[in-house]
């Protein structure tokens, strides 16, 4: 395989076709110093030859960064050989404590030579490379315990899908698809209220003409998402962020986000010093965007809406 050709995305492919080269060299060296050893038993041998004491299976496992499944099968294969013993523990008889037999301890002197041979041949290759390998891993796998390849991937995929979304004002042909997301997700979680018919039957009237806004995400056309800025009576607030709506085709894409920014930069456009919301806590990916956004929990404001068990607000100066 032409790892160049496919690039970065074969890097675990190639990772493993090179561990298998070492691995197979690896076996070849046991064989030259006549150790009696498998390559992949090395890193428990390595670590019982440091420990004198006998060590749990969890303890080792986490030790050499092995699954407790995976060091279960080599302690058993070492037994089967004669290196390691299991005995029960003398304070928790539920435990069984590994340790290096007498030719095991003979082995891990015996070996001492290898590991100076081995080390010195390693590290003369690392001179001889314009990146050490090693220090490389070390950065690429603290990156994995930051963030999983599989989060960063879909990090990226949200990023793609997202970059053709065009947020637009709303125009009387986005009228169907207004009314119809927001009562989708409405009637799945809740049922229609006299609030929202009013909002969603004529949003011209309720919305616009009041000095309110409506922002639609586009996508080739398509409208993806929803959301409404009104213009509060309320001397608490200037504006409410309502009628914010997703369509199931497109989530996980962060049409909900690009809308609540955007609606957010038209309220503090608009001169705005606070925007209000009413929501649920069952709702909990819109709470977490809400958060996200900067919203935070209040109470006490009257709401006209069955639904609403939680109120917040947005501070913009």
């Amino acid at each position: 395989m032409n790892f160049d050709t496919i690039g970065e995305m074969a890097l675990g492919s190639r990772l493993r076709a090179l561990s298998e080269t070492v691995t197979e060299d690896a076996g070849r060296i046991y064989d030259l110093y006549d150790v009696e050893l498998k390559p992949k038993w090395f890193p428990v041998f390595h670590f019982l030859s440091h420990n004198a004491t006998g060590t749990p299976i969890t303890t080792i496992a986490n030790e050499v960064g092995h699954s407790h499944p995976s060091v279960i099968k080599i302690v058993k294969e070492m037994s089967k050989a004669g290196l390691v013993v299991e005995q029960k523990d003398k304070l928790d008889g539920r435990k069984n404590n590994i340790s290096l037999t007498q030719k095991g301890i003979d082995l891990s002197i015996k070996i001492q030579e290898q590991y100076l041979d081995v080390q010195s041949a390693i590290k003369d290759m690392l001179d001889q490379t314009n990146h050490n390998i090693w220090l490389a891993i070390q950065e690429f796998e603290y990156l994995l315990g930051e963030k999983s390849l599989l989060k960063r991937v879909m990090e990226q995929r949200k990023a793609r899908e997202s970059s053709n979304i065009t947020l637009v004002d709303y125009r009387p042909e986005h009228y169907p698809a207004f009314k119809h997301l927001n009562e989708e997700w409405i009637t799945s979680y809740f049922k229609i209220e006299d609030a929202d018919r009013k909002a969603l039957e004529n949003p011209k009237e309720h919305i616009l003409d009041t000095g309110g806004k409506i922002l639609v995400a586009l996508q080739n056309g398509t409208v993806l998402g929803v959301c409404a800025l009104i213009k509060m009576q309320d001397n608490h607030y200037d504006y409410e962020l309502a009628k914010m709506a997703v369509s199931p085709l497109a989530r996980g894409k962060g049409v909900g986000y690009l809308l609540g920014k955007a609606i957010v930069e038209k309220a503090r456009s608009l001169g705005a010093s606070n925007i209000y919301l009413e929501s649920n806590t069952i709702l909990k990916p819109a709470i977490s965007l809400y958060e996200k956004l900067g919203f935070q929990k209040v109470a006490g404001h009257f709401t006209p809406y069955e639904r609403c068990n939680i109120q917040m607000e947005l501070k913009l100066h």
